[in-house]
């Protein structure tokens, strides 16, 4: 689990940051500041993976702050003014992003922090994320999926359980469990988070839910509210429909 501090001096700011994580499975909100001064006090009572946080700040700003943390946790800069993109990532920021925040640039953020933990932590200052809607990789599994790969192998009773792409009509989350429904109405249940399990399918899949990710080569139908795949109606979460529809669109 993923610990995370946002700090903006604007409440609704703040709020729609925590509501896009709230989405996700693996991250936590420690705390949530209007202030640089605040945050500090909470940096040195909480250990922190992941900071937002705001650049332009009364007092003390975003950047000005953060140079000054001794022990620095990952940080992704958030600011109205486009400017200042240069500033967050000469301190070698995760990622920038520009208000209003939409959950599918927000979630590229992710996807990039994600990469970077399993990389051992490093990041390139150049490497800029477009302000543009994630392509169908980012919402469901990762950009750095093996292409090659189609297949993976899942824990169950005891052995690992080889389970093809094209066998995968859909994926739900049951709280602690994933159930993996495949062709002929067969289905597969294993312990297991859902953002885990994303990150390890291609391009062919869509998360479109907290709890759904589904084979787009499946999809037989779908509205602005919902997806089928056959006579199975899934539902198209508020904070993935943008990303899901230019997906289908």
């Amino acid at each position: 689990m993923y610990k995370c501090l946002i700090v903006d001096d604007e409440e609704l700011a703040r709020n729609l940051i925590r509501n896009h994580l709230s989405q996700l499975d693996d991250f936590e909100v420690v705390a949530t500041c209007e202030s640089a001064i605040e945050a500090s006090k909470v940096l040195s009572q909480h250990p922190v993976d992941l900071l937002f946080l705001d650049i332009e700040m009364p007092v003390l700003s975003g950047t000005d702050f953060f140079k000054n943390l001794i022990n620095k946790p990952k940080v992704i800069f958030t600011t109205a003014y486009r400017d200042y993109a240069l500033d967050g990532f000469e301190l070698n920021a995760v990622d920038y992003l520009l208000k209003p925040v939409t959950f599918s640039r927000f979630f590229q953020s992710i996807e990039k922090f994600l990469a970077m933990q399993q990389n051992g932590g490093s990041s390139a200052a150049s490497d800029v994320t477009k302000e543009t809607a994630p392509s169908g990789a980012s919402l469901g599994g990762t950009p750095a999926a093996d292409p090659t790969t189609d297949y993976l192998f899942v824990s169950k009773d005891r052995k690992k359980v080889k389970v093809c792409f094209q066998q995968i009509m859909y994926v739900e989350s049951l709280r602690d469990y994933l159930k993996v429904h495949l062709k002929a109405g067969e289905a597969l249940q294993f312990k297991g988070s859902i953002t885990a399990f994303a990150k390890k399918l291609d391009q062919r899949f869509l998360r479109v839910h907290r709890s759904f990710i589904v084979n787009c080569h499946e999809i037989t139908a779908y509205t602005r509210y919902d997806v089928e795949i056959g006579d199975v109606e899934i539902p198209i979460g508020d904070h993935y429909k943008e990303a899901v529809l230019e997906r289908l669109g």
